[in-house]
């Protein structure tokens, strides 16, 4: 058994089990955003999606989007690079918080 069982996501909607009239809202919500074209294609949103569930580390939705995105046209290229995409991005933004400690340096005096 893993933490993670991919056989679980079909469970998700039964999150409205608990707070009905929320999760009806949300799914709604989530439906017009990913589930549409508007300014951006579904095939856009898909491989979007696909790079965030990366970043946030989600097998669930690796797996949903994953599916998402060659239903939508992505092929394996595209997909793979918004996965590098996702992971350069997480890089900078980690190397950009050392101007945070880089300033905490210069305050101690350590550094010029």
């Amino acid at each position: 058994m893993n933490y993670y069982e991919s056989s679980d996501l079909k469970k998700f909607p039964k999150i409205s089990e608990l707070s009905p009239d929320m999760a009806a809202k949300f799914f709604e919500w989530y439906g017009l955003v990913t589930g549409t074209d508007t300014a951006l294609t579904k095939r856009e949103k898909a491989l979007i999606a696909l790079a965030v569930s990366h970043t946030l580390k989600c097998p669930y939705c690796i797996d949903a989007y994953t599916t998402g995105c060659l239903e939508n046209g992505a092929d394996p290229q595209q997909m793979m690079e918004a996965v590098q995409v996702a992971a350069a991005m997480a890089a900078g933004v980690t190397l950009v918080h050392g101007v945070q400690m880089q300033n905490h340096l210069r305050e101690k005096g350590v550094i010029d």
